[in-house]
């Protein structure tokens, strides 16, 4: 996924992966910020994106001694909005596939003009085999596992 891909407007999905996750260090700063409180760094969280408002993308390390891939994608809204978007990542890679980026997955309405993208349904065929899903499944079966992030989330806030 690159963000010529997925960056822009009209159409397209706005989400920029980066190369890399953010540092550690940048987390934490971002993530006391975010929280308003001094106390907590996002250890539990590893960034790997954001959308055009600032809003970032992260696996949300919840899952104790499992790897990377199996842990939920989460959307930290840069106005304090959150959902959990995807199970893992197999189920995240066809959120992009089905036109909706982690921004979209975390509204009210999730995804209502999500388009296919070929190259992306390609991706997600190769990394995800058999785990074909529309986004709305993808998202609803996210929000069925983790009910309570939101209010996870609230209670690191000050």
């Amino acid at each position: 996924m690159t963000a010529a891909v997925l960056g822009g407007a009209g159409d397209r999905i706005d989400f920029e992966p980066y190369p890399g996750f953010l540092s550690v260090e940048d987390t934490a700063f971002w993530f006391r910020a975010w929280t308003g409180n001094e106390e907590t760094d996002g250890r539990e969280f590893r960034v790997f994106g954001q959308d055009g408002s600032g809003g970032f993308a992260a696996f949300w390390l919840v899952r104790a001694g499992r790897p990377l891939a199996e842990q939920p994608v989460v959307h930290l809204g840069s106005e304090g909005g959150t959902a959990v978007v995807a199970r893992d990542l197999a189920a995240f890679l066809w959120l992009p596939a089905g036109g909706c980026g982690p921004a979209e997955a975390a509204e009210p309405q999730p995804c209502r003009t999500a388009r296919t993208w070929p190259e992306l349904l390609t991706l997600a065929a190769e990394f995800a085999a058999g785990r074909r899903q529309s986004p709305a499944e993808v998202i609803e079966e996210a929000a069925a596992e983790f009910p309570g992030f939101d209010g996870t989330i609230q209670e690191l806030c000050r």
